[in-house]
C-alpha cells in the first residue's frame, strides 16, 4: 500500500499524524507494570459536530456503489435511508483507541481469563446465511488457542458484541480505568471530525486511504497501515478494514455497527454517517471493535 506515501505533503505530515495517533495513550492510561497491553488512544474534545447525512450525501454514496458494482442494488434497497438526518450534535470529551483492537491485544485477555478464542463452527456460520463461505473464516479463526500466524496486529474478528464488552470489562479491571464500547455518536465524531465531511479525510472517496475491496487484498491488514486516511482526531481505519460494534442497540438483540470493511467496494457504506445493525451474537469475519477510555478524554 505504498501509494499513500507518494505525496510529498503526506511524507511531510506523516510524523505528525503518527504522533497524534499512536503512539501515546493519555497519561492516565499508561501501561501498568502487570504487562497488560493498553491500546493507544486519541483524544476527542468536547463540543458540537455535524452528524448524519443529507440527501446529497446519500445520493453520492449510491453513485459510488453503482460505479463500483455496476448495479443499483443499494439504492433500490434504500440502504442509506436509515441514517441520522444531518444535524449538529454535542458530545463530551473522551478518548478512543486509535485503531480497532488487535488479535495480540485480545490474546492477553484470553490468556488471563480463559475466555473462548475467536472462532465459529461450520453449523453456526451456515445458520447466519452470509455470502462468505465457511472456508474463508479459517484464516481469521484461532487454532489451538493461539492467534493465527502473522495476524497479531490484524484487528480481532469473529467476536460477538458480548465478547467485546467482556474484553472492555477485563481491561477496566486490569488497568483501573473505565473502558467501554463507544456510542454511535462518539464513534462518528471521532471518525469524521466536526465539519460534516463524508469520509474521515474529506468529501471525496479515495481508495488509497483505506482497506476496501477497491484496492485492498480482500482481507484484513495490520492496523494503522493508512495514515493518509486518518480522521481529524487521528483515528485510523475508521473507513474500511472491519465494521465495529457500538454500544447502541437499534432493536432487541441487535446493535449498530459502523465503518465499512475489507470486502466493500465503492464504499458508500464506509462513510462515518453510514450505519446498519447486526445480531448481538453474530461472530463475523467483517466485524471487530474499538473502545472508549471514559476517563482519558482531553478535558
Amino acid at each position: 500500500m505504498s501509494v499513500i506515501f507518494r505525496s510529498p505533503w503526506v511524507r511531510l505530515c506523516l510524523p505528525l499524524v503518527l504522533a497524534v495517533v499512536d503512539w501515546g495513550v493519555p497519561a492516565a492510561s499508561a501501561a501498568p507494570p502487570n504487562g497488560v497491553p493498553v491500546p493507544p488512544t486519541v483524544a476527542v474534545s468536547a463540543g458540537p459536530f455535524i452528524a448524519g447525512s443529507d440527501r446529497a450525501e446519500r445520493d453520492a454514496a449510491y453513485r459510488l456503489d453503482e460505479v463500483a458494482y455496476g448495479h443499483d442494488r443499494t439504492r433500490r434497497g434504500r440502504w442509506y435511508e436509515r441514517e441520522r438526518p444531518r444535524a449538529t450534535v454535542r458530545t463530551g470529551a473522551f478518548a478512543i483507541t486509535g485503531t480497532a483492537i488487535t488479535n495480540a491485544q485480545y490474546a492477553a485477555f484470553v490468556r488471563d481469563t480463559g475466555h473462548p478464542v475467536p472462532d465459529v463452527t461450520a453449523g453456526t456460520w451456515a445458520g447466519y446465511g452470509l455470502i462468505h463461505p465457511f472456508a474463508r473464516t479459517r484464516r481469521h479463526a484461532w487454532t489451538g488457542g493461539t492467534v493465527p500466524a502473522g495476524r497479531g496486529e490484524h484487528p480481532v474478528v469473529l467476536v460477538s458484541h458480548a465478547d467485546a464488552e467482556r474484553y472492555a470489562a477485563w481491561l477496566s479491571r486490569r488497568t483501573g480505568h473505565t473502558w467501554r464500547l463507544p456510542t454511535e455518536i462518539e464513534w462518528e465524531k471521532a471518525a469524521r471530525g466536526t465539519d460534516g465531511r463524508r469520509f474521515p479525510w474529506g468529501d471525496a472517496f479515495d481508495p488509497t486511504r483505506l482497506n476496501s475491496h477497491d484496492a485492498g487484498p480482500f482481507d484484513t491488514l495490520p492496523v494503522g497501515r493508512f495514515p493518509a486516511g486518518a480522521s481529524p482526531y487521528g483515528m485510523l481505519d475508521a473507513a474500511g478494514q472491519v465494521f465495529e460494534w457500538t454500544a447502541d442497540a437499534a432493536a432487541p438483540g441487535r446493535f449498530i455497527v459502523k465503518g465499512g470493511s475489507w470486502d466493500d467496494r465503492g464504499c458508500g457504506v464506509c462513510r462515518p454517517a453510514a450505519r446498519h445493525t447486526r445480531p448481538a451474537a453474530l461472530k463475523h469475519i467483517l466485524i471487530g471493535f474499538r473502545l472508549v477510555l471514559e476517563d482519558g478524554g482531553d478535558r
